[in-house]
């Protein structure tokens, strides 16, 4: 929306906090480029190369990025691994259609047939698809490039970007990202928080002219072509954003922080391994949730021994510090070809996490001998996500005690670890006293979801998608209460937790147990220290 004509200034709504000054280049799809047809032969073997290609392509990017990241990248694999979809486009060159029009017309009847259903989920996939449909063009027109070439700090900008769109930008050098629509909970805006990106979505119509970019995270806004003025304001915004990160960092190493006289632990979520060596890590509490949905993201199931190995890793980092490990969440928006089912017509209220893993369980006895194994080896807590009734958990701990009994038969050290639950389903919220689990980590994001009936990825709903709606600061409170009585210990683990707008109502329901993304770290213990000291936020 534009913000008066002569400042050149639009606002949006802030998906990933942070300042960005520098050059304004739009990344748009540019216009087509002709490409002349061959034999019949000729163009099922450029669509073949071009397939492979992109696949490629994306398997690379999917091994840079690692955890999440690869998984978003998934239901690209799996489209492209899908022989009778494939074949269907094959034949129509058979037909006498070129490579490139048979693969747009095949893919743009997908993207339609996703558009038009009432599955908020399939419509965000449209976006997955549009991204693939281009690559393969792109390549086929002999634009194999993988890389988008931007400036250092550049501003971004685009109608909308998918994540692979955003893997392949070289973001090292600074820089940020203007949507004109997109969504605050979308993949890429969780990649982009991931990384420190300032991102503003929804922005409306922008012009192409603008030649230098002001991007405000902070204030959702972006400003084309600012004059002196206008850049000293944005200058002394930045430095003050900057003044508050390098304060709250310098809290991580003061005491633990606390809220009324009590101690707060502050956890980490983590991808995988590598997130251990960011700079922040090492002032945690422990690791509050490691996803694992990343060891499925390079083709293939892992075996025991090289889950056994990352699980080990991360123990051994943490010391006698606790590390939850939550089994496979596979299933809704995470796609894992061999293990998911697809064609489900709501995915989100489909077979995932435990559901998915109770009907696979020769998959789940693997990841779970590896827990076993690991929980000899230090502090382990594992939990299960996507749970609804009682007799779920205990469906998975008859598991767990078989996968440590076959242990024992072959002389191989191991044991059940302390089992939890993920809280995000409503049912399990409201009937928690059934659960006879040794603690309870609270998933926000789908927990909101569920509650608010609104669609996380879907932008045209963030306004419902409210996190503190009483609705759900009930549940978390209902849940918090039956830990405290139970002498269960609960946390929370999803969004909420990382913002520090949130951290007063999550106090005030009872939890004394935050788990929050390692970027986030110093910023929530200098909010719950001004909380304590009557500071409130700033």
């Amino acid at each position: 929306m534009r913000q008066g004509a002569a400042t050149t200034a639009y606002r949006g709504r802030t998906a990933s906090i942070g300042f960005a000054h520098g050059p304004f280049v739009r990344v748009d799809q540019g216009a087509n480029v002709e490409r002349v047809a061959g034999t019949l032969v000729d163009e099922a073997l450029a669509l073949r190369n071009a397939i492979e290609t992109a696949s490629r392509q994306i398997a690379e990017l999917a091994a840079i990025a690692g955890g999440e990241a690869a998984q978003i990248l998934e239901f690209q694999v799996a489209l492209l691994e899908d022989e009778d979809f494939i074949a269907a486009i094959f034949a129509s060159i058979g037909e006498g259609k070129p490579a490139d029009a048979a693969w747009r017309s095949a893919l743009d009847e997908q993207i339609a047939e996703y558009n038009s259903t009432p599955d908020e989920y399939l419509k965000a996939r449209s976006s997955d698809l549009a991204d693939l449909r281009d690559r393969v063009l792109n390549v086929l027109r002999g634009d194999e490039g993988q890389s988008l070439k931007i400036p250092d700090g550049a501003v971004v900008c685009a109608e909308d970007l998918p994540p692979s769109r955003f893997l392949e930008i070289d973001w090292s050098g600074g820089g940020g990202l203007a949507l004109l629509r997109g969504s605050p909970t979308s993949h890429v805006a969780m990649l982009a928080r991931a990384r420190g990106i300032p991102m503003v979505v929804q922005l409306g119509t922008i012009p192409d002219s603008g030649t230098t970019a002001l991007l405000d995270g902070e204030g959702a806004t972006l400003e084309l072509d600012p004059g002196t003025e206008q850049i000293g304001q944005f200058e002394k915004r930045r430095d003050l954003h900057r003044k508050s990160r390098a304060s709250a960092r310098a809290i991580l190493r003061r005491p633990a922080a606390s809220w009324r006289g009590e101690r707060i632990k502050l956890h980490i979520n983590i991808q995988g391994v590598e997130d251990l060596e960011h700079a922040d890590a090492q002032y945690a509490d422990g690791v509050g949730l490691m996803r694992t949905e990343f060891l499925l993201a390079n083709h293939g199931l892992p075996d025991e021994e090289t889950q056994f190995q990352t699980y080990d890793a991360v123990l051994r980092w943490a010391d006698r510090r606790p590390v939850t490990i939550r089994t496979f969440d596979a299933g809704g928006d995470k796609p894992v070809p061999g293990f998911t089912s697809d064609g489900e017509a709501n995915p989100f209220l489909g077979v995932r996490g435990l559901r998915l893993c109770l009907a696979r369980p020769e998959i789940f006895a693997v990841q779970l001998r590896a827990l076993a194994r690991a929980a000899v080896r230090g502090n382990l807590k594992v939990m299960f996500p996507m749970v609804t009734s009682a007799e779920e958990l205990e469906a998975g701990r008859k598991l767990f005690t078989d996968a440590v009994q076959s242990l024992h038969a072959r002389g191989v050290a191991a044991m059940i670890p302390e089992l939890g639950i993920m809280v995000e389903v409503p049912a399990a919220a409201l009937a928690i006293a059934s659960f006879k689990a040794a603690f309870f980590s609270i998933g926000s994001n789908d927990l909101a979801q569920y509650v608010l009936a609104c669609d996380r990825s879907n932008g045209a709903l963030a306004p419902l998608m409210d996190p503190l709606h009483p609705a759900v600061l009930e549940l978390i409170a209902r849940t918090a209460e039956h830990g405290r009585r139970a002498g269960a210990g609960v946390s929370l683990c999803g969004d909420m937790a990382s913002e520090p707008r949130c951290v007063s109502a999550l106090l005030n329901c009872g939890l004394r147990e935050l788990s929050v993304n390692v970027s986030t770290l110093a910023q929530i213990k200098q909010t719950i220290n001004r909380l304590s000291s009557g500071g409130g936020l700033d």
